[in-house]
């Protein structure tokens, strides 16, 4: 399959091959596997699923013997059993994971993660990328420098008005050499990670495969090989190259978050004139004051309104080789010999090509799935309200373990790596709030009921803004909340006439 989409892409069907992968991938997300497929695994004892980590089952082909290993799960026959609210995205308390990065079979060494929203992936990947690529630029010219004139040279790491601290450099042979003692928010590497609530994995493809071993026990043949059965449930091939590849492409192209303001304003939402208009309460001058009150007290410094892209194409492998794989895991395949070239991607435009939320409005198309405003320059605007970086959260979010290692340093992915138990239990990245309205329970573990509760949780460097939104008054932090409120998530199948049910998305504060 995976050889049949590149020979089209070399063809110069990139925009039909796209259109295909997407539906397939569709498909695929809202797929009940069922065991022949491969679904679940041999947890032990005859048990298919669970939704506790067993590291207690440890004979050969149980759940501690997996190749590749688990830190949770498989508790799930389908992705959209938990992204469903309200579509393709959070989900209920009750479809929080437990995870056992550490194989302990412990429950004081475990913990929890809420299902986020998937909306906008493929904006963030391509930020990150775009990040990552001016820190590496920034590294370079201080090793250059250095070894130039023979001193330290030191090298402010800001990306997309983002400030990951400093990089200093000496030269030893000819050679740069790196302190990155002064980095702060990223790993050593300077990889920018866009996904997970740690901030910890790269690209999506990673994150699909993980999600599909982890959640589901589908094994991609990239993890484990051909002929394979890493997960002891007798089957083998759970997942092809070409599978993972339209699953990704699916989650890349999900349509961006939106607005209630926007959707007013399309006739999407309150629309008297339409019985299938969703209606939820709006009151526009309280979501204005609550924007004023948002930059005031200093939310907008780790949860920025907007970034921007410069080149809005998302590539499938990705054309930075951070961003993609150069072998794939247990099985070692080589990925260009397999069918995923990156020199012949699958691409689509971040500006046009969402194939859902495309609108009718007196016979023009509307993208609102898209990311169609540009700013001064030209370049995208990314409405995230989000920076891409890790933060020290404070110790009422800390956890039992640190899963990162320190939080900052170590290199963990979502398959691998050994977690340790240092500094950074309480750090996690800035979760975006685009959406936000619509993704509740909040905060990494979903302990947070309302939007109340997850505020006075921030600690850590965050204590400021907690103390200053303390400091307000009823009707400020009302118009705050009107605010965030007014961010949700809206997915309108292009060939459906049913408006999504936005029940969910109701101020609880």
């Amino acid at each position: 399959m995976q050889k049949e989409l590149l020979a089209r892409v070399k063809a110069g069907e990139g925009e039909d091959v796209f259109e295909k992968a997407f539906e397939e991938g569709d498909e695929l997300f809202s797929t009940e596997f069922t065991a022949t497929q491969g679904v679940g695994a041999n947890v032990g004892n005859n048990e298919r699923f669970t939704r506790m980590p067993r590291a207690d089952r440890k004979c050969p082909g149980e759940w501690l013997t997996y190749k590749a290993a688990r830190p949770t799960g498989p508790n799930a026959q389908s992705c959209d059993a938990c992204h469903n609210r309200p579509t393709d995205g959070a989900g209920f308390i009750a479809a929080n994971v437990h995870r056992d990065p550490n194989h302990t079979g412990d429950p004081r060494q475990m913990i929890q993660r809420n299902t986020p929203h998937l909306l906008g992936g493929a904006a963030l990947q391509r930020l990150a990328e775009e990040m990552t690529k001016a820190l590496f630029d920034i590294r370079a010219a201080a090793g250059a420098e250095a070894c130039k004139n023979n001193q330290i040279a030191t090298g402010r790491l800001v990306a997309k008005d983002v400030d990951f601290g400093v990089i200093r450099a000496t030269c030893f042979n000819k050679a740069p050499q790196f302190d990155t003692s002064g980095v702060k928010g990223i790993a050593e590497d300077l990889v920018v990670r866009p996904f997970e609530w740690k901030k910890s994995v790269i690209f999506l493809r990673d994150f699909v495969r993980g999600a599909a071993h982890n959640e589901l026990g589908m094994q991609g043949v990239e993890l484990v090989g051909v002929g394979q059965d890493g997960d002891g449930d007798g089957v083998a091939n759970e997942l092809s190259i070409g599978q993972i590849t339209e699953l990704t492409v699916y989650m890349a192209a999900q349509a961006r978050p939106t607005t209630k303001t926007e959707l007013i304003g399309l006739g999407l939402l309150n629309n008297p004139n339409d019985p299938e208009s969703p209606q939820l309460p709006t009151d526009q001058a309280a979501i204005d004051r609550g924007a004023v009150v948002f930059g005031k007290i200093g939310c907008d410094a780790c949860h920025k309104p907007q970034l921007t892209l410069v080149d809005p194409i998302f590539r499938e492998p990705s054309a930075m080789v951070e961003f993609r794989d150069d072998k794939f895991f247990e099985s070692k395949q080589n990925p260009v010999q397999e069918g995923l070239d990156w020199q012949y991607p699958i691409t689509f435009d971040l500006t046009k090509d969402h194939p859902d939320n495309q609108i009718t409005r007196d016979g023009k198309v509307i993208h609102l799935g898209s990311f169609t405003d540009k700013d001064a320059a030209g370049h995208v605007i990314i409405r995230l309200y989000g920076d891409l970086k890790r933060h020290d959260m404070g110790p009422e979010l800390a956890e039992s373990i640190d899963e990162l290692g320190n939080g900052k340093l170590t290199v963990i992915q979502y398959l691998g790596g050994q977690p340790g138990s240092g500094a950074g239990r309480s750090t996690f990245g800035t979760k975006e709030l685009w959406g936000v309205g619509c993704t509740g329970p909040w905060l990494h573990d979903g302990r947070a009921t309302t939007l109340r509760e997850a505020i006075r949780y921030h600690g850590g460097e965050d204590s400021a803004s907690r103390a200053a939104f303390n400091k307000l008054d009823a009707a400020s932090q009302k118009d705050l909340f009107a605010f965030l409120y007014n961010q949700v998530l809206y997915v309108k199948e292009e060939d459906s006439t049913e408006a999504p049910d936005l029940s969910i998305c109701q101020p609880k504060d």
